[in-house]
């Protein structure tokens, strides 16, 4: 009788871990489908924040582009006013 129940003792000891074990398992489950929720949420902000860097990078080479080209026009305006200067001395 007492290794009857000792047994059965034993066999409820191991239900409980065993039905603790299965409680745990359920947490870690849903931590993993959190963090996956959460890494996908930066995923797609990190794809948005590139998506915008990216068009930022593409009006900043236009900017510079023109500024490039205001720049050689002030040279080549700057060049022929000195001439014109320059002409009218001489004059």
């Amino acid at each position: 009788m007492k290794k009857t129940a000792k047994l059965f003792a034993l066999l409820i000891v191991l239900g409980l871990a065993g039905c603790a074990t299965n409680s745990d398992l359920d947490s870690v489950r849903t931590q993993v489908v959190q963090a996956n929720a959460t890494a996908d949420a930066a995923l797609s902000a990190a794809n948005e924040a590139k998506a915008t860097a990216q068009e930022a990078k593409a009006i900043a080479e236009d900017a510079n582009a023109t500024a490039q080209k205001a720049n050689a026009t002030a040279e080549t305006t700057e060049t022929k006013m000195d001439r014109m200067f320059k002409k009218a001395m001489y004059k």
